[in-house]
């Protein structure tokens, strides 16, 4: 099977489509490197359908996608589009080229798309899994628990809370506030100590409600200075709860090998809503309101599949 020398990260900068594509290069191998697109208007508005802004043109002297180019290009985000269609059309020594959720456009912008399960794109060079790709791979995981940071030594069993927030569909009413709140307070009897993360995301509300909780047993809850624990939090805690909010969150949770507990919101996007229904007919996640349960479970990780998947069919391109 062919092995890429050097890959390419194309994305617009956001963390979530960062999280994905980094995480996905990691596992192909080969050399990374973070080409940001910095569409300026009006270039950035007609993404993805229209030309790429000309200092990102690939076919621009000077530009930071110009030649020479990689094995394989990664790109997801709207902005990424166009310059991945330039690539795609760069002739004989252009990258394969990978793209990282649904285009909006024609799929055959790129030699191979990768939708979650719950997305409708279908194709011919369509590809699908349950979870997304991330960086928190099962070495990663493990070489963090053999060095582990001070909480590591924090009663057990600890309690891994990640937090997400509003998004587009999505929104966190008091009473959902509340009722997290409520069901992590009845929780706590079993609970030796917290770790917990909020995101850019989350309200004041919502975190302030956690960390009076949260306060209650020993632990951490993140206040954003410093590095984020949540690595070290994914490989050291026997249960999680994650509010459902995000794909990216619960698929990186999913591969801790714990519980997984999910706290809907009651507006919640409807294209989440059927990703966490199919988690929990596979029964890979849990309510909280249930209670914590605790332990190991089997690890769910799209990443290693995809990476497979990609490199079959960059073989068959070089071929």
């Amino acid at each position: 099977m062919a092995q890429p020398a050097t890959i390419w990260v194309v994305t617009d900068g956001k963390a979530g489509d960062l999280a994905q594509s980094e995480g996905l290069a990691a596992a192909l191998g080969g050399r990374a490197e973070r080409r940001d697109v910095r569409a300026r208007r009006p270039w950035s508005y007609l993404a993805p359908w229209g030309p790429p802004d000309p200092a990102d043109d690939p076919r621009r002297p000077g530009s930071r996608f110009a030649p020479p180019f990689p094995d394989i290009a990664v790109a997801t985000g709207r902005r990424a589009v166009p310059v991945l269609r330039r690539l795609h059309a760069a002739g004989s020594e252009r990258p394969f080229t990978v793209f990282l959720k649904d285009p909006r456009c024609d799929p055959a912008v790129a030699d191979l798309v990768w939708v979650p399960e719950h997305d409708a794109l279908r194709g011919p060079n369509v590809i699908t899994t349950l979870t997304g790709p991330h960086r928190f791979s099962a070495a990663r995981l493990r070489e963090i628990r053999r060095a582990p940071p001070p909480f590591g030594a924090l009663p057990r069993p600890l309690l891994g809370v990640i937090l997400g927030g509003p998004a587009r569909g999505t929104r966190y009413s008091e009473a959902d506030v509340a009722g997290l709140a409520a069901a992590l307070e009845r929780a706590l009897p079993t609970v030796g100590s917290i770790v917990a993360t909020p995101s850019r995301r989350t309200p004041e509300a919502l975190a302030a409600a956690v960390r009076a909780v949260a306060g209650r047993r020993p632990g951490l809850f993140w206040d954003g200075t410093g590095e984020n624990p949540l690595p070290a939090l994914l490989a050291l805690s026997d249960a999680l709860v994650v509010t459902g909010d995000s794909h990216n969150m619960v698929s990186e949770a999913l591969a801790a090998g714990v519980p997984v507990h999910v706290v809907r919101p009651t507006a919640l996007n409807p294209r989440i809503a059927r990703f966490l229904d199919l988690a929990a007919e596979r029964k890979l996640i849990r309510p909280l309101a249930g209670g914590l349960a605790f332990g190991r479970q089997e690890p769910v990780d799209a990443t290693p599949e995809l990476a497979a998947r990609v490199l079959t069919a960059y073989s068959r391109f070089r071929a």
